[in-house]
């Protein structure tokens, strides 16, 4: 098959839309369920390409949760313990596959980003990752091949109209990529820059030491960022990225956002959380959206006489700011990426807020010196690239 008619476009009144090979030649996909629309193909082109690289890059099964043409999750299949089990709402489901252990990674960062998401899987879709996913509410899938039984846990979804994409894994895409605005082509080299640990080499801080682990963080995070809408800056901490900032205009936002999301992820692993007592009737969705009032700023809502009631068995201590900082300050080890120069030092300060230990970035600003200072001020490592990494 050449082309796949799809409903419509970005939005309904976009008709007609399809997805075709120019030359003619047979599409690398085959839909095996549902009918996949625009933006789900845009979210799972980009999203195999993430997982492939992250697969390439570190040897293990990959994941990335897309929502709308950026990961709102990537990570490798490294085991979970008992705690990350247990905010990603998978410490019922006993022992995971690697790649079952990858998504829930990828999901469980930001959970509320990810709602009603599109996934892509790096290894063959096994039973574990299908019933992970089943139980979440997503848009569909994107894999190089599924297991007869994930693929009929797969095809039971959303009364039997879940969308499950299956990727010719040895597809290799032309050297040149074309796209059109307003009737004018675009041309451009596709960005096939290899993440490896050469890119990492150049360390311009007196901190010179970048562990194993947070090399593989770094590449994570770089990895990430060719498949996130710029301006962008990513945290990783073991294996998975915790903070994604996407499509802002000032680098300090995509610094910011990204810090408060890994903030999130880290304090959903404090006691206060870990202890609350939901309604055995709310669903994980209604469980993490109180999650999320409960640790940010408007907290005092979800504990008023009469709201509390609608979401926990008994009324949940208050998480003063205090404490909190309290907690976050024991978040160490902290990986980040940029896609592009920190042309202020206050992005350094933001970062070592959330615990970023290790940096990697282009550099070439005319306040480098600045950045480098303040990385110095608090022991930090950074790498410079050389190499900016801007998607549109």
């Amino acid at each position: 098959m050449n082309e796949i008619q799809l409903k419509y476009g970005c939005n309904p009144n976009q008709k007609p839309s399809r997805i075709y090979m120019e030359d003619g030649s047979s599409l690398p996909v085959a839909v095996l369920n549902g009918r996949p629309g625009y933006i789900n193909f845009l979210d799972a082109f980009n999203g195999w390409q993430l997982v492939k690289e992250l697969k390439a890059a570190t040897g293990l099964p990959a994941a990335a949760s897309f929502k709308h043409v950026s990961p709102a999750g990537a990570a490798v299949g490294l085991p979970l313990d008992e705690t990350l089990a247990k905010i990603y709402w998978v410490d019922d489901l006993g022992e995971l596959s690697p790649l079952a252990c990858a998504y829930a990674r990828a999901r469980g960062a930001d959970r509320m980003s990810s709602f009603g998401d599109f996934i892509a899987l790096s290894d063959e879709c096994d039973g574990d990752t299908a019933r992970l996913i089943k139980r979440e509410v997503s848009d569909g899938v994107i894999a190089p091949g599924y297991t007869q039984e994930a693929l009929e846990l797969l095809k039971a979804k959303k009364k039997g109209n879940y969308n499950v994409i299956q990727m010719d894994a040895s597809y290799e895409p032309a050297p040149v990529e074309r796209k059109q605005v307003y009737g004018i082509t675009f041309e451009q080299g596709r960005n096939e820059l290899d993440i490896d640990g050469g890119l990492l080499s150049n360390v311009v801080t007196k901190n010179k030491e970048i562990p194993k682990e947070a090399l593989m963080d770094l590449k994570i995070a770089l990895i990430t960022l060719k498949y996130t809408q710029s301006n962008s800056v990513c945290y990783v901490k073991g294996g998975q990225a915790i903070g994604i900032g996407a499509g802002q205009q000032s680098r300090i936002h995509c610094t910011r956002l990204a810090g408060q999301k890994a903030d999130n992820w880290y304090l959903r692993q404090a006691p206060q959380v870990l202890g609350l007592k939901f309604l055995d009737s709310l669903g994980r969705a209604d469980r993490d959206n109180a999650i999320d009032v409960y640790i940010g700023d408007e907290y005092e809502d979800v504990l008023r006489e009469g709201e509390w009631q609608k979401r926990f068995q008994v009324k949940p201590p208050v998480f003063t700011r205090e404490e909190k900082r309290a907690w976050l300050d024991g978040n160490r080890e902290v990986a980040l990426g940029s896609d592009a120069f920190f042309p202020f030092s206050d992005n350094i300060e933001r970062a070592y807020k959330s615990g970023v230990k290790y940096i990697a970035q282009p550099g070439g600003s005319v306040r480098d010196d600045l950045v480098v200072e303040c990385c110095d001020k608090y022991g930090m490592a950074m790498a410079f690239t050389g190499i900016r990494l801007f998607h549109h």
